[in-house]
């Protein structure tokens, strides 16, 4: 299992294009990907459970894989965020 804090840096928040790149990308991968914010806890590959989490600029969000293919799909989850989804 991989865990990472990962922080939302795009300004719109995660909103209807980033949760849907979230997810497209989520759904790539064998493994499990969940986020967690505040104690919820929703699946990655999951459009309507990423926009439901109405995570904002700045809000820290706690991503587990679990899975065959883990270390990529963290790897690659992480660097969405870390682009700001290309918004920004």
């Amino acid at each position: 299992m991989i865990e990472k804090i990962l922080t939302v840096q795009n300004r719109a928040g995660i909103h209807a294009r980033p949760a849907a790149i979230i997810a497209q990308t989520s759904n790539k991968f064998e493994s499990e990907i969940t986020l967690t914010r505040d104690g919820a806890t929703v699946n990655a590959k999951s459009i309507m459970g990423v926009i439901a989490m109405g995570a904002g600029y700045n809000t820290q969000l706690t991503m587990q894989v679990v899975g065959p293919d883990e270390s990529e799909a963290a790897s690659v989850i992480e660097e969405l965020f870390n682009s700001r989804f290309e918004e920004d």
